[in-house]
């Protein structure tokens, strides 16, 4: 899409909503209500509402939130949503915005969308007794994907680690027939 010099360019910046777990209105619905393209990780939670089991979709991390658009157009809606905050970097000057590449974060959403139950670590928790054996995808929705299996006890099941760079790493179920051992 060609852009114009008065134009800025979008990115996907790295942002908090300090709003609490039980919110009726957390930012990325917010947002996604203002057309705004949001990515957060969720993950399928049980609670008991009025007696009842209900299954629900739940942030993985509460006040994460990945937000693709141009700052110009995202600093009066951070004005305007008192909880809703940039991610600032450390030493890169004063008030630098986190921000993401937008080939990782698409990678990344692709892989994530491509499975019902994606598995989500902080790069911390992953330890090297759980990455398995590296592999290449051929064919199927992640067709050229490169990465490593997930090693775990007694399953049955082969998940790829997808990562997003210093922030999350998914575990992505793959079909044993795509997959290429390196």
């Amino acid at each position: 899409m060609p852009m114009n010099q008065s134009e800025e360019p979008m990115h996907w910046f790295v942002m908090r909503d300090l709003k609490r777990p039980n919110a009726k209105e957390p930012a990325y619905k917010q947002l996604g209500e203002l057309n705004i393209k949001v990515f957060t990780p969720l993950r399928w939670h049980l609670s008991i509402k009025k007696g009842k089991r209900e299954r629900e979709k739940r942030p993985f991390i509460q006040d994460l939130l990945f937000v693709h658009d141009a700052q110009k157009h995202l600093d009066p809606i951070v004005e305007k949503i008192p909880t809703l905050q940039y991610r600032y970097q450390k030493g890169k000057g004063y008030r630098s915005p986190m921000t993401v590449p937008d080939d990782d974060m698409e990678r990344f959403i692709h892989a994530v969308e491509s499975t019902a139950n994606p598995s989500y670590y902080l790069p911390d928790e992953l330890t090297s007794a759980m990455y398995g054996r590296k592999i290449r995808i051929v064919g199927g929705n992640l067709n050229g994907y490169e990465g490593v299996l997930l090693s775990t006890r007694g399953s049955k099941t082969k998940r790829i680690l997808v990562e997003l760079p210093n922030w999350l790493v998914a575990a992505v179920e793959v079909n044993l027939e795509y997959v290429q051992f390196l």
